[in-house]
């Protein structure tokens, strides 16, 4: 199961914690060794994944809660883990917290689109009332009870009522006890500066996506506008799909790890100390 993370002191840390994105366990395992604190679990990913299919909301709650046990149990470090629209209403989201929590999640993110939802950088968005997702965001906090999981509000309405909106929406949801916040897909640095500076205080996402809505600064701007997390929710699989896609070009003329590094990278070592350990 994931180890504890203090998620309070590792949001006062002046630099951002910069989480890669899992698209399956081998992924997740490979963002582990490469020494990343924390994982995060990509629904983006999940449904390239899963499906071979874009994010337009065709993943079920049981699949997605299904894919985020099988990306805890493969490493030892914490998942951040995307949770949709919380597939459903504020009773759906109670289940949902408290399956992902089951699951050894150790944060998630909902957001208030309306369902089917799909990537926040495709065009077509649409969203829920405010009230309607602070009352999510308050059945979450509930479920979550006296447990460590980590709740962050996301909001989609900067592509359907503007930003001034979507800045109101997100101090909702922070009134209703969201511990983050995530305003999707601003689309110039002066709005991302205007998420920054409506607040200071509180813990914000941002998401970086390889040719997406929202410009990639450098890191260093992000850390000084105060961002606590930056997730980067499709880079590794992009790189995953293109390294595939080049093998396929070159097959029997391709360079790829040979088998014994493959095995060592995805535990066999591990599998055989425990076969030795329990060998009659």
């Amino acid at each position: 199961m994931p180890k504890p993370l203090a998620w309070k002191d590792l949001l006062k840390q002046e630099q951002p914690l910069l989480l890669p994105c899992a698209h399956d366990a081998l992924s997740a395992r490979l963002i582990e060794r490469a020494g990343f604190p924390a994982v995060y679990m990509t629904g983006f990913g999940a449904s390239a994944s899963l499906l071979g299919r874009p994010d337009v909301g065709l993943l079920s709650f049981a699949e997605m809660a299904g894919h985020a046990r099988r990306l805890a149990q493969a490493v030892s470090v914490p998942l951040i883990a995307d949770a949709d629209d919380g597939y459903g209403n504020p009773l759906n989201v109670m289940r949902t917290v408290r399956e992902y929590a089951a699951a050894g999640v150790a944060a998630l993110h909902i957001e208030d689109q309306v369902a089917p939802k799909r990537c926040g950088h495709m065009e077509g968005k649409e969203v829920i009332a405010a009230a309607e997702m602070a009352e999510k965001v308050r059945a979450a906090v509930e479920a979550r009870g006296e447990g460590e999981l980590l709740i962050i509000a996301r909001t989609d309405a900067r592509a359907v009522e503007g930003l001034d909106a979507a800045l109101e929406r997100a101090r909702r949801y922070r009134e209703a006890g969201a511990d983050a916040l995530f305003v999707e897909a601003p689309e110039t640095e002066d709005e991302i500066e205007a998420v920054a500076a409506a607040f200071p205080d509180v813990p914000l996402v941002f998401n970086w996506v390889d040719g997406g809505k929202t410009p990639q600064l450098p890191l260093e701007r992000i850390r000084e506008l105060g961002f606590a997390l930056v997730i980067y929710p499709v880079t590794t699989l992009f790189a995953a799909a293109a390294a595939v896609a080049g093998v396929l070009e070159s097959l029997g003329e391709h360079d790829v790890p040979p088998f014994d590094a493959f095995t060592d990278m995805i535990g066999l070592p591990e599998m055989r100390a425990l076969e030795a350990r329990f060998a009659t």
